[in-house]
């Protein structure tokens, strides 16, 4: 990471995927006012969480275990930003005109 984008907030804003406490997410979000929102399942339970903006910019990165600790009003939490890949056969638009 650089000294631009050394911020949660940032990496959130470039993520695609979060997982928090090792359960992944199937919905995150920042709000019009920066708070961060978390849903996701665990078996049948959902599972909500919610940090503030403060919350969000004093979370730390772990070079360690490339992650974030942030701390909300129910503890610590341990947050894995994940870019999704994608992938396109480029290969089918050039026998298109074939």
């Amino acid at each position: 990471m650089t000294a631009a984008t050394d911020t949660l907030l940032y990496t959130l804003e470039h993520c695609d995927m979060v997982e928090i406490d090792g359960l992944h997410a199937f919905e995150f979000s920042l709000d019009e006012d920066d708070n961060l929102h978390i849903e996701c399942m665990d078996g049948r339970a959902a599972k909500h969480w919610e940090f503030t903006p403060e919350q969000v910019k004093a979370a730390t990165f772990d070079p360690t275990l490339q992650s974030w600790l942030i701390t909300g009003d129910t503890g610590e939490h341990r947050l894995v930003c994940l870019t999704a890949i994608g992938g396109h056969d480029d290969e089918d638009d050039l026998n298109e005109d074939a």
